[in-house]
């Protein structure tokens, strides 16, 4: 990690992974898990609530912003017999290890039981997805990342529906006998999945689609630099965005829209919906020029990795302080969002109240960050 000044080619992509970031923060850390909206709830199985469209915009906004970050080594730039510096590579390879070590480190706080330890998770999908689509751009042309992101989604609907798992057959999309659940318990082991198993929500084979998603965020990028600024690039977004998301509801009649599985629906689903936020910040930011409503969010933006896994130490801190002696005492969240919320605003507005509290908490230190021109990359 680094800490050092920075400057953004697109204000309106910081705005974005702001948006992002907050959403994340607000939508973790309710007072309460059995109180809360159905908005800020993922879909139980099948489904796509806006909640769920939260982490595949984030990624989304990382491959726009990979456009910007790497373009400059990327196959289509270079000349001819051109090689890539080995010193690309490596700093691709470290982010991916320490985003990978930082989710590692989430995972097992504050007891590092490695045996039972979960391996996958946000941030390791994030690295995942993150170092193929590095390495696929430095070595693809433009048309050759649109097929093997035509060919993954489709290859992977039919590896999901067709391939047959051991005492379940083809085509079972349930938590327990879909092919991912089972590829992720031969390799990694039911005790090393998300709560124990059956299955991983950001398992090894699902993190195949989900890198496609990272990848139409950068071929985005890369449309959106050769583009002039204004209306009528809005327009030609918005016009994609909305046809992603018809073909991506219409593929979910055959192959359900279901962020666990990330099915090739939910890619398409999830990527109109996120570019159509692009669109619109781009549209206001960069070609209407009205900056300032998106100061707060360009604020939290620029430190989106350290605000997620800070916010994260910080909620799995509070539920190991108990207060008072006695055996059933709670422990510090429970008692902030029972004692200052719960007590105006009701269990149910309580618990939204609390996740709000905390995203305005991190506002601040973001707030702090900003003005010292602490920019922590990973």
């Amino acid at each position: 990690m680094t800490w050092k000044n920075t400057k953004m080619r697109l204000i309106s992509l910081d705005v974005f992974r702001g948006i992002a970031i907050a959403a994340m923060i607000l939508v973790n850390n309710p007072g309460s898990w059995g109180y809360m909206y159905p908005v800020l709830q993922h879909a139980e199985w099948d489904g796509c609530t806006p909640t769920d469209v939260v982490f595949p915009s984030f990624l989304l906004i990382m491959g726009v912003a990979i456009a910007f970050s790497l373009s400059k080594f990327a196959r289509e730039h270079r000349l001819p017999g051109e090689k890539v510096p080995p010193s690309v590579y490596s700093r691709i390879g470290r982010r991916c290890l320490l985003l990978f070590l930082l989710g590692l480190f989430l995972n097992g706080f504050p007891h590092y039981d490695l045996a039972n330890i979960r391996i996958m998770g946000v941030l390791q999908r994030i690295a995942i997805a993150y170092g193929l689509t590095a390495i696929a751009i430095l070595n693809l042309s433009r048309r050759q990342l649109w097929l093997i992101s035509i060919l993954t989604l489709i290859g992977y609907w039919v590896a999901m529906t067709i391939i047959p798992v051991p005492s379940y057959g083809p085509g079972n999309l349930s938590p327990e006998g879909n092919l991912g659940a089972f590829i992720d318990q031969t390799i990694l082991g039911s005790h090393h999945l998300w709560r124990g198993g059956p299955y991983d929500p950001e398992g090894l084979f699902s993190t195949a689609p989900a890198t496609v998603t990272v990848i139409l965020g950068y071929l985005t990028g890369e449309w959106l630099k050769s583009q002039p600024r204004n209306s009528f690039t809005v327009i030609n977004l918005v016009m994609f965005a909305l046809s992603s998301l018809v073909v991506g509801y219409l593929w979910g009649v055959w192959f359900p829209i279901n962020k666990a599985l990330w099915t090739s629906s939910f890619v398409l689903v999830t990527a109109g919906w996120g570019l159509l936020l692009l669109a619109f910040c781009y549209g206001v930011i960069e070609v209407k020029n009205w900056r300032r409503w998106g100061k707060p969010l360009e604020i939290m933006g620029v430190n989106a990795i350290f605000l997620f896994v800070a916010s994260g130490l910080l909620a799995r801190i509070l539920i190991r302080i108990p207060v008072g002696s006695g055996p059933v005492s709670p422990n510090l969240k429970t008692w902030i969002y029972e004692n200052i919320f719960v007590s105006w605003a009701g269990p149910l507005n309580g618990s939204l109240m609390y996740a709000v509290a905390t995203v305005i908490f991190w506002w601040a230190i973001a707030y702090i960050m900003y003005n010292r021109r602490w920019f922590l990359k990973v």
